[in-house]
């Protein structure tokens, strides 16, 4: 190592290695990973050189921490996004170094990009070492302003030519913190500056009326008497042959050409909007004709199980209270997200998930059955509703274009990617069931509605995370257009069914018919990919990014192939939107935090014998749960053995922020022996606001079990006890 002594000493080795750590690697790692955007190069730009002039400036007190800190965001970040396709939050960082945060799954998977992360943390050891060793040469203070004028270039551009990339593509980690926290202060300022002044709640009228004033397609109400919903996970409106032609749409792909097939039969609607992702969010938007949470708040879904006056005018149970028999069946199991608790809860007779089929799958997949083998057992259960005397409404959900993607290896082989060729196995799945529909004459008597939960988006495609469709195919089809035009979306569904049926409509449902044309256009919102976008039906489509900034465009529809910018939207006008999507997001609470869920639904669980899958086998369905600031949580736990051997069951009870474990003090749940109850009591405070928290109970053995109790109650935290705390956690910190 003694040769080495005299090169370490050189200040330009030195800078030269910090600048490969700061601005080379981010910037071929940009290019590598296909996040290639100029905003993005002149992001990586701006933070590697300000980094730069700070480590050259500061060795020891700055460059060696910010040395690491660079390649623990940068790696924490492509990490999360490949994971979850998001950035970091500041929330993060208290396990952002954790090496399961930089793991490409929950279960330990690895890295998913080794190569980048080995690069990475090879040259910060370097630059350790270097600036560790020699004092580098001071950078000018007049250096500072190539970072200032690059950060000034990007700001510019932003404002005056916005791109829609996604955030990682057109900000790095830092920057996107510092560009956040710019526009929070001016918030504060500008929050400061209207104090005192008189305001008013902002008007959501136009967002939660119910509108029947078009004019209706048909004459008389529709003459089928059972209504079947065909939902294909994650598609986007795009795939759709006739949504591209319609919008003038640049994606010329056509990875679903069977799907596409039958859209030329039915009633398209193409300028069809997405409110939200998550599938329980979307299901909840079509089902019960209200919007989702427009944020990452606790889904309505979950907030529906203590809310029954609002079930009861959700579309199943409306069907219900009309002589209808209502089913749901998915290929996943019921519990994850709750759903065999929410869907009775809408109105459903029979839940139905993984454990009903009795056909074999073609594909060994985690999430439940592949798509071929679930449209086959879905077209039995068909045949048994056909039999009855009673209407009946059926809604389906698959799973197999959902991530990590199922298809045989035939299809994988057919395709680039396993996506595509997932992709591919849902469009002949579908083709196939729909061509039996139609062999069986099921289109003669029954209302086909086929659309998708939320949208996997697709890259640098204008609105794709937004962009739905919806195709109706009815008996009275001669009389319904090939391409209906208007903007709809999910929250119409229910309205659409309940007037295509000429049933009463609720008065506490929102939204429009799409069996009827309407001479005005009307308010629709939505918040996918991390923008919160709202259009006025004049027109204006007005679209709020994470910087609280929002921009203004001119488009007729919501979905379009372009838009002419307008401007920015600042002060008051640009909070009225946000304020009104939180107006919308407490339609079911009461905005004090008091929130009170039941998760047990005494079923007979069967429990594993080995370890299982933190989602796929997760014994109960409290997941992405929002729990406020200022709260404290109270978690009951109640399980009965049924009849497990005598070596008896080990549950395990996980906690989970944004699919990643976070510490919480859960206490360890004794070993379950047969007529022995356990019962489990703990509570823990949020002392700042919990998004996307989930809990994950694991069971092991051999026999089964019965949860007769899982609550979780929140509620406020007494201000004083509050103060005492955070006082408390701030000593501890420091």
């Amino acid at each position: 190592m003694r040769f080495l002594g005299p090169w370490l000493q050189r200040p330009a080795c030195t800078t030269l290695v910090l600048v490969v750590l700061f601005i080379f690697l981010p910037m071929i790692s940009r290019y590598w990973l296909g996040w290639s955007h100029a905003f993005g190069y002149l992001s990586d730009l701006a933070i590697g050189s300000l980094a730069l002039w700070l480590s050259l400036r500061h060795r020891l007190l700055l460059g060696i921490p910010l040395a690491l800190a660079w390649v623990v965001l940068s790696l924490g970040t492509v990490e999360l996004v490949s994971a979850v396709g998001r950035m970091p939050e500041p929330a993060d960082l208290h396990y952002l170094t954790d090496t399961q945060f930089l793991s490409h799954s929950t279960q330990g998977g690895g890295l998913t990009h080794p190569g980048l992360a080995s690069a990475a943390i090879l040259a910060a050891l370097a630059s350790l070492m270097l600036l560790a060793a020699g004092a580098p040469r001071k950078a000018p203070v007049a250096w500072l302003l190539v970072p200032a004028a690059l950060l000034a270039t990007h700001a510019i551009y932003q404002y005056r030519n916005p791109s829609e990339a996604d955030q990682w593509v057109q900000f790095n980690l830092p920057h996107k913190w510092l560009a956040e926290g710019i526009s929070l202060a001016q918030l504060e300022v500008e929050d400061w500056m209207t104090r005192g002044q008189p305001s008013s709640p902002p008007d959501v009228t136009g967002l939660t009326r119910l509108d029947m004033d078009g004019t209706p397609l048909l004459n008389e109400p529709g003459r089928a008497r059972n209504v079947l919903i065909i939902t294909l996970e994650g598609i986007p409106g795009a795939y759709i042959g006739a949504s591209q032609r319609a919008i003038g749409s640049s994606y010329r792909d056509e990875p679903m050409p069977r799907l596409s097939a039958w859209a030329e039969r039915s009633m398209l609607t193409s300028d069809y909007v997405l409110h939200a992702h998550q599938t329980i969010r979307g299901l909840y938007a079509m089902l019960c004709g209200d919007y989702d949470k427009l944020a990452s708040g606790t889904p309505k879904g979950i907030e529906l199980l203590g809310n029954a006056e609002r079930a009861a005018q959700c579309l199943p149970a409306q069907l219900r209270d009309n002589g209808f028999s209502t089913h749901f069946l998915q290929g996943a199991g019921l519990r994850f997200m709750a759903k065999d608790q929410i869907m009775p809860r809408m109105g459903f007779d029979k839940t139905l998930g993984r454990d009903w089929f009795r056909n074999t799958p073609y594909l060994d997949f985690a999430w439940g059955m592949d798509d071929k083998a679930y449209f086959e057992g879905a077209l039995t259960y068909v045949d048994g509703l056909r039999k009855q005397k009673t209407p009946w409404m059926l809604t389906l959900l698959t799973v197999g274009t959902h991530q990590p993607y199922s298809a045989p290896a035939d299809y994988l082989e057919r395709h680039a990617s396993a996506k595509q060729a997932a992709i591919a196995y849902l469009d002949d799945a579908v083709g196939d069931f729909l061509d039996g529909l139609h062999k069986r004459g099921v289109l003669d008597d029954t209302l086909v509605v086929v659309t998708s939960d939320e949208s996997h988006g697709i890259e640098n495609l204008r609105l794709a995370s937004a962009w739905g469709f919806n195709l109706i195919l009815a008996p009275e089809q001669a009389q319904l257009p090939a391409l209906k035009r208007g903007v709809y979306g999910h929250v119409d569904l229910t309205a659409s069914i309940l007037d295509y049926l000429a049933l009463p409509l609720p008065a506490h449902i929102a939204g429009r018919s799409m069996l009827r044309d309407y001479a005005h256009g009307r308010q629709i919102i939505s918040y996918t990919n991390g923008l919160l976008r709202e259009h006025d039906g004049q027109g204006t489509l007005t679209e709020c990014n994470f910087q609280q900034v929002c921009r203004r465009y001119a488009s007729p529809g919501f979905i379009a192939e372009h838009a002419e910018y307008l401007g920015r939207v600042s002060g008051k006008p640009a909070r009225q939107v946000s304020l009104r999507a939180e107006l919308l997001d407490r339609s079911l609470s009461d905005g004090q935090g008091n929130q009170l869920l039941q998760f047990a639904s005494n079923e007979r669980i069967r429990l594993r014998p080995t370890p299982g899958d933190d989602w796929a086998d997760n014994l109960i369905g409290a997941q992405y749960l929002e729990l406020p600031k200022g709260t404290q949580t109270r978690v009951t736990l109640k399980v009965n053995a049924l009849n497990v051997d005598e070596a008896g069951a080990t549950l395990r009870l996980k906690t989970k922020e944004f699919d990643r474990d976070v510490l919480i003090n859960v206490p360890e749940i004794p070993r379950l022996k047969k007529d022995q109850p356990v019962e489990l009591n703990f509570a823990f405070d949020n002392l700042d606001t919990r998004k996307a928290f989930s809990f994950h109970l694991m069971g092991e053995g051999k026999g089964s079990i019965e949860i007769t109790d899982f609550s979780v109650e929140t509620r406020p935290i007494e201000t004083e006890m509050l103060a005492v705390q955070e006082e408390e956690s701030e000593e501890l910190t420091q």
